[in-house]
């Protein structure tokens, strides 16, 4: 899998350091580890990432809502994190979503699902 600039918006920090850890080891650089949907919404302006990993329940706004507003300016690929999958597909039906706790694994099959990226036989 090529290496992408990877924007996390995740607003528990141990869980956020863990994600940047766990993206870094599978060869990806993290731009920014954001915890709110402000500074999403920010960071992404700033760092133009390949890729974000969002959750979409913030202590400080929403994912989803930081995704949409982050969409305007073109489309960036995500991964939606969450705990609660089903009120996600019943609003982003289409989303990929991965559900919460995950392991390294599962992020990297939804990453190349998120890229587009046929996984090898």
């Amino acid at each position: 899998m090529k290496a992408s600039r990877v924007l996390v918006v995740e607003d528990d920090a141990l869980i956020g350091t863990y994600l940047a850890e766990l993206l870094t080891a599978m060869g990806h650089m993290v731009c920014a580890v954001e915890t709110t949907e402000t500074g999403a919404v920010a960071a992404s302006k700033q760092y133009k990432p390949d890729l974000m990993i969002v959750d979409v329940k913030l202590g400080n706004g929403s994912g989803i809502a930081a995704v949409d507003e982050i969409l305007r300016s073109g489309f960036v690929p995500h991964v939606f994190v969450s705990g609660h999958i089903l009120a996600v597909q019943t609003l982003r039906p289409d989303a990929i979503i991965l559900q919460k706790p995950y392991s390294g694994p599962q992020l990297a099959r939804a990453i190349q699902r998120a890229l587009g990226i046929t996984p090898p036989c």
